[in-house]
């Protein structure tokens, strides 16, 4: 508006001086100029006011339809947010969802059937939340514990084997070359390699280097919820990984004896008992060497 009126004021010489070197200095007064200039030379007849004040008056005024500017911005508004709102959705349905859990951590979170999911630490979890209802399968580095709303099938893929169920209790880990599915409750399909068992309530299975091993447990959850790490039948080095991943710590061992096999359970809130339990069973001697690293000597 102000710039309409300056224009106006121009066209009819009324600029003061500032008001004229402002408006030279504009980025548009070069085309204004222009415009000027092929125009000063048409001539217009003379008009007749009379005649034309009479035809205006005949004709039928037509009610402009103002649309207040405040509306417009308003309309503008909510078309944007419209537009923002389904591009975030959109993109939040197509991008793979990922959860972690950093070593030393342990994270709960639900799927988009409300299905609960627990990570244990250092392990992470992928799925798309489109037609989650109808497809529902993720990807899992690691453990979790998995409470199955019932729904359709449901399985959970790792880099060692697949689990299948429709509504169950049951906690997968797949760390290195070992794989470990346990079932609280219902029924779970365990594929590994050209390997398909059926697990019902209280029946675990491990996959080791294609060596099959069946146990019993006789608990409502895994133990690691309850800050216990469980191992059963494995090497000193894999239990020191599951240290280092539940305290965030690094161990370095310097030991001739790494096949022998440790069955038990080890504190995942309290290192200092976790370390006298390795060390006396494996005949070690524990050293602190800093805030994050342990080192395990032979005696």
């Amino acid at each position: 508006m102000k710039k309409n009126r300056l224009l106006a004021k121009w066209l009819n010489n009324d600029l003061s001086q500032d008001e004229l070197a402002a408006f030279e200095a504009s980025p548009d007064f070069e085309k204004y100029q222009k415009i000027k200039q092929y125009t000063d030379h048409l001539a217009m007849d003379d008009l007749d006011e009379n005649a034309m004040l009479s035809n205006i008056l005949k004709q039928k005024k037509a009610t402009p339809k103002v649309v207040p500017l405040y509306k417009k911005w308003a309309f503008r508004a909510a078309a944007i947010f419209v537009l923002a709102l389904g591009v975030t959705l959109a993109f939040n349905f197509l991008t793979p969802q990922t959860q972690t859990a950093g070593f030393g951590e342990k994270t709960t979170f639900s799927l988009p059937d409300n299905s609960t999911v627990v990570l244990n630490s250092g392990s992470e979890i992928n799925y798309k939340k489109l037609n989650w209802s109808s497809h529902r399968t993720l990807d899992l580095k690691g453990e979790a514990y998995f409470r199955v709303a019932k729904g359709r099938r449901f399985e959970v893929h790792t880099n060692l084997g697949k689990v299948t169920v429709l509504g169950t209790q049951f906690n997968v880990k797949a760390r290195k070359n070992r794989f470990d599915v346990v079932c609280y409750e219902g029924r779970v399909k365990v594929n590994y390699a050209n390997t398909q068992i059926i697990l019902t309530h209280g029946q675990s299975v491990s996959f080791e280097n294609k060596n099959q091993t069946n146990t019993i447990v006789n608990v409502s959850k895994p133990e690691w919820m309850d800050n216990q790490i469980s191992f059963y039948k494995e090497d000193i080095r894999s239990l020191l990984d599951e240290v280092e991943r539940q305290y965030n710590i690094t161990v370095e061992l310097n030991s001739k004896d790494t096949t022998s096999l440790f069955t038990g359970k080890l504190p995942s809130k309290d290192l200092n008992v976790a370390l006298h339990i390795i060390s006396t069973t494996y005949h070690l001697e524990a050293k602190k060497v800093s805030e994050n690293k342990i080192i395990f000597d032979e005696k």
